[in-house]
This record gives structure tokens, sequence and C-alpha cells, in this order.
């Protein structure tokens, strides 16, 4: 089958990880080229509604004829579901979830419930609409982490440690929707499994400069130090491997996710969000976890096209 089906690479688009998918699209078409499959660029422009976005992908994927939809697209309208529902109405495979699974995944309150009903640890929380809840009705003790409910690449996250700064962190959160979700902060170290078929990839430990994993930390060069894999005991990296399977499956993805935990003192891992289309830079963190089992990212990006031509399987859905 390699080289014999024409590969749409779709990035950018109009979210705030627009720069970002754009990295990832470029690594993926230049990873398949390599590889020797015939590979058209999509690059969906940034100044454009989600409706606009849907009709410059659909001309493009009808024009350039294709017969697999690789989705480099992150954030909203990318990992949404929205992308994915026009895959589907115009019958092109695409690598990824579902957009039943997408729009879970990016949905931090849906999947949070998610998770829960797995018996997944998540971190206590409380959904509050940032243009009428009043501070005082917030119920977590400080320090508290605000983020808007339907965002990627930590866009609109704070810590917030006293009363005080909580007015600006959710005038922060509310750039990005009216929905914004309050947690407890949990202590511990960082840490991501991906996801790839149905095989958990070696833990990878993330340690930020920053006071955490945050926009800035992730893109900045030098700003974070990640250990791939990650020094954890073996039951500790066979707990957390665990927990990212059983948090993909949750939301009933497949092909990829990344799942992004806290690892608590007591060694429970406690899930933050999953990923369903994490960045796919040579140097993101996915391929970095494919690499420790000798899936470099050529290889890497081959296999995800084949997955999505061959249909392969997704994960079940919890009930």
């Amino acid at each position: 089958m390699r080289g014999s089906l024409k590969v749409a690479v779709l990035m950018g688009g109009p979210s705030g990880e627009h720069e970002v998918s754009l990295k990832s699209g470029q690594g993926v078409v230049e990873a398949l080229t390599r590889r020797g499959w015939p590979v058209e660029p999509i690059v969906i422009p940034k100044a454009s509604t989600a409706d606009e976005a849907c009709e410059a992908a659909r001309h493009a994927l009808r024009a350039c004829g294709a017969e697999v939809a690789f989705l480099a697209l992150h954030g909203p309208f990318g990992e949404d579901g929205t992308i994915q529902s026009l895959c589907e109405e115009l019958r092109v495979p695409y690598t990824g979830s579902t957009a039943r699974a997408s729009r879970l995944g990016i949905d931090k309150v849906a999947s949070r419930k998610r998770f829960a009903a797995a018996g997944l640890a998540v971190p206590r929380w409380e959904l509050l609409d940032g243009s009428a809840q009043p501070v005082r009705l917030i119920r977590c003790a400080y320090p508290l982490v605000v983020k808007p409910v339907s965002q990627g690449s930590s866009l609109g996250v704070s810590i917030v440690g006293r009363e005080e700064q909580l007015p600006a962190a959710l005038a922060e959160a509310g750039r990005y929707g009216p929905a914004i979700l309050v947690e407890e902060f949990v202590a511990g170290r960082e840490v991501t499994v991906g996801v790839l078929g149905e095989d958990p990839l070696p833990v990878i430990e993330v340690r930020p400069t920053h006071p955490f994993f945050d926009y800035t930390a992730k893109y900045t060069p030098g700003a974070t130090e990640y250990l791939v894999p990650a020094p954890l005991p073996p039951e500790a990296a066979a707990s957390v491997q665990a927990a990212g399977l059983a948090a993909h499956r949750a939301l009933g993805c497949r092909h990829l996710s990344r799942t992004d935990f806290i690892l608590r003192p007591d060694g429970v891992p406690v899930v933050l969000e999953v990923n369903t289309i994490p960045g796919l830079t040579p140097t993101s963190l996915l391929p970095k976890a494919a690499a420790c089992v000798k899936l470099f990212y050529d290889e890497l990006c081959e296999q995800l096209v084949l997955m999505a031509a061959r249909g392969v399987p997704h994960a079940a859905a919890s009930r």
C-alpha cells in the first residue's frame, strides 16, 4: 500500500494553536515525502471562522483528490470533531480519533466525567460561567488551577495562589469562552504517556522551568527538561501506562492519543487531559516516546497513515 494513496496533510486552522499546527504539519509532510507517499499540504487559514475553515478544507480535499487525510490540526476545529465530521461526510479516511471521541476529548468537563466513571483519579473541580459566577462561590481551596473548558496547549491556564489573583485568572480563561474550569492544584510530578493503536508508549516526565507546563514552557527551546523515559520505578511506570490506556479507551480514542498526568507522591496518577491530536513535530512528546521503542518519526507518521487507510478499529468507549 505504501505510496499508492494520495495523502492530504491538514494544518493551521482558526485556533490559538495555528503556528504549532503548522510545525506539526510540515514535519509530517516531510516525513511522508521521505517515505515515498504522494503528499498534498493543506493550510487552513488562521483568520477564518469554523464555517469558512470547513469550506476551505472541503474544497482543498476535493481538489487534490485526497484518499487519506492526515490531521495535524490542534485545538478547536482540529480536535473538537469539526474536521473529523467533514472527513466523514466526504468519505475520506483520516488519522486520529472519530468526531465523537474528539468532541469528548476537547471538553474537559465531559472527559472528566468519563475518566471518573472509568475509575481514574481526577482533580476536584467545579464549572463556572465566567460572565456570571461571583468569585465567592468557588469552593476549592487555594492554590487553584483556572482553565478554559475547551482549549489546548495550556492556553488561558493560570495557577492562582490567592483570592485577589482570581479575577484576572478568570478573565484570562474567559478569553477562550464563557465556560471555565476551576480545579484543585495537585502536587506531584508532571508526566505524560502516549498511546499508539492500543499500545501505551514509555512514560515521559516533564520538568518545566516555569511554575507549570504552560504554553511558553511547551514551545520555548530550553524552557522545559524532558526525561525520556521517565525515571520511575517499573511498577509506577506501568501504573501510569495503564491509566493512559484506560483514559484513551474511556473516550473511545483510536490511532493515537497522549494523556497528561500529575503523579502524586502516593503513586496515584491523576488525569489532567487527553490530547487526541498531540503535537507531531519531530521533537514533540509522542514522537520522543515512540523513538524509545525504535519507532522513529518517519515510520510513526507512516504508521498513522496506514492505520487510517486500513480502518484500524478504535478503542471501545466506556458506557
